[in-house]
């Protein structure tokens, strides 16, 4: 089966998009009845992966594309080659749209990459886990706010780090380009002024004149470690494989010359072979796994500081993480707007205020062994810049919480986890009129057990949730707002210490991605057994 991820959403919902942008509902897409052809277990060829989040929107406008990489991962050696701009577009865009088409076959791990142009980390995917037939997918994301890196000639990277020997045969082959749609002036995407990165990874000039400075960070806990399924860590009482000093509680901090400047949950992604049950996500990802999104952190209180011309020390950490453990990647960007009719914006940091940071962890000890957490952590930062269309303050305020409860047998035959993880962020930006406040409830879920039974037969059973409720308002009044859903589920069976074809692996999973708010909205299901597409329905 060759059907790619953005062909196969146009099939149940097309008519979704029109609304997705605010167009009007969509009427429900005819979703195919369950298929006769559905085999009594998975085979050697399965439906190629899709996921049921919707494809970018497009502008109806003159379009060039670029390819940026076109490679074949084998091993760890990085593609790297060289960007120049689009001819035809001009260099203003009101949208540019990164496409990935990836192809592998045999027997391989889920791999992770990561696309840098000019150093600017612009994308970061993991692969899905191939068929012996072989499988095809595709990804696109907006990156229109990457237009500063791509309006100059670049040097080019990437790498999906891979293995390729007798046993894994796997080889990663893949294509990205980039599309840019030309604007008008009235159609110019707002982007940033400029587009950073440390030097050294670790040191941050910015632009003297900075009036809102937005760090963002593609934090993956991966690397095959423990770090990977860092939320089933346990404390080092308790007796399990995979141990953390203090647990599972994770954080993604960020820092200014020391200071404590943002705070974040780490997304829990479930790469595609995770759960101990790589038959869940043959087909449908979980949340997340094929597009990485990056933790944003408002630091424009602190450009009061940054823009004194000199270089000051960023650094990004992981909280829980046990001292000298690898296992995480946290690159970083800074997006940049300037303030075009001042030399220097100046500014001061008005307000500093970090809660203590909550974190317990429980273990308890019996025939059922459980670890119970809970953590959190609060921190509010505000700031001013001196513009030359007057003062404007900005206050940040962050809030994360995290329960968990972990139980599992002797020798893990039972292992189960119900975790909840909230991210509450409000960022109000006051002067030149009204206020404007952007509210963000973050709400992240995991809840599963995998058992392995007398006969060999291993089940995982897991339901995962991605959701994010935000508000816009000014001077106190609505003036926005979007919910996002986004949930996965999955059922799926197998014989384990057998060989591949003796496995008789059964399964069923499907995703809802739900969106609405005051611009539209967007509903799609999908549900696949033995590998095998029985439903693609949409409406909203």
């Amino acid at each position: 089966m060759r059907s790619r991820i953005i062909m196969s959403m146009l099939t149940g919902a097309a008519l979704l998009l029109s609304a997705f942008i605010g167009a009007g509902p969509a009427q429900a897409a005819a979703a195919p009845s369950p298929s006769a052809d559905v085999p009594a277990e998975f085979g050697t060829d399965w439906h190629d992966p899709l996921t049921a989040a919707p494809p970018v929107a497009k502008p109806d406008a003159k379009s060039c594309q670029v390819t940026v990489a076109e490679a074949q991962f084998r091993d760890f050696t990085p593609y790297k080659g060289t960007y120049a701009p689009p001819d035809g577009c001009g260099d203003r865009w009101s949208k540019v749209v990164l496409r990935l088409d990836g192809k592998v076959k045999g027997r391989q791990f889920d791999r992770l990459g990561y696309l840098h142009v000019g150093g600017v980390e612009i994308f970061r995917t993991s692969t899905p886990e191939p068929s012996p037939d072989g499988i095809e997918w595709s990804v696109e994301k907006d990156v229109t706010r990457y237009s500063d890196t791509f309006r100059r000639g670049q040097e080019v990277e990437m790498l999906i780090g891979n293995v390729v020997d007798d046993t894994y045969t796997g080889v990663i082959d893949v294509k990205v380009t980039l599309t840019f749609y030309k604007s008008d002036e009235d159609g110019r995407a707002a982007t940033p002024d400029r587009v950073l990165t440390l030097a050294d990874g670790a040191t941050l000039t910015t632009p003297r004149n900075s009036e809102r400075i937005v760090a963002e960070v593609y934090a993956t806990g991966s690397g095959g470690g423990c770090e990977e399924y860092w939320y089933l860590t346990v404390p080092d009482a308790a007796p399990y494989s995979c141990k953390a000093d203090q647990g599972p509680y994770r954080e993604v901090q960020i820092k200014v010359d020391g200071q404590l400047a943002g705070i974040a949950t780490p997304f829990p992604t479930v790469w595609t072979g995770g759960w101990s049950n790589p038959f869940l996500w043959y087909v449908v990802p979980g949340p997340r796994a094929f597009d990485i999104k990056p933790i944003e952190y408002d630091l424009t209180p602190f450009a009061g500081i940054l823009n004194d011309g000199r270089p000051h020390h960023v650094e990004v950490s992981v909280v829980g993480v046990p001292a000298g453990q690898a296992g995480w990647s946290t690159p970083v960007n800074v997006l940049v707007w300037q303030d075009a009719r001042r030399a220097h914006v100046t500014g001061e940091l008005t307000v500093h205020k970090s809660d203590d940071l909550a974190n317990s962890s429980t273990y308890a000890p019996g025939s059922e062994h459980r670890v119970d957490t809970e953590g959190g952590h609060r921190l509010t930062v505000a700031g001013y810049v001196d513009t030359s269309h007057g003062r404007v303050t900005t206050t940040v305020n962050r809030s994360l919480a995290n329960t968990s409860a972990h139980r599992w047998t002797d020798g893990e035959n039972t292992d189960g986890l119900d975790a909840t993880w909230t991210d509450d962020e409000s960022v109000t930006v006051d002067g030149r009129g009204p206020a404007r406040t952007t509210r963000t409830h973050r709400t992240y879920t995991m809840d599963g057990t995998t058992t392995i039974g007398g006969d060999d037969r291993l089940r995982t059973v897991l339901t995962l949730g991605d959701r994010a409720a935000v508000v816009e308002t000014r001077g106190g009044r609505r003036t926005a707002w979007s919910r996002l859903d986004d949930t996965y589920t999955g059922d799926a069976t197998f014989t384990v210490n057998v060989p591949r074809d003796q496995r008789h692996a059964v399964g069923t999973t499907g995703e809802r991605y739900r969106w609405y708010g005051s611009d539209g909205c967007y509903d799609r299901s999908l549900t696949t057994v033995q590998g095998v597409l029985t439903e693609d329905r949409g409406g909203c």
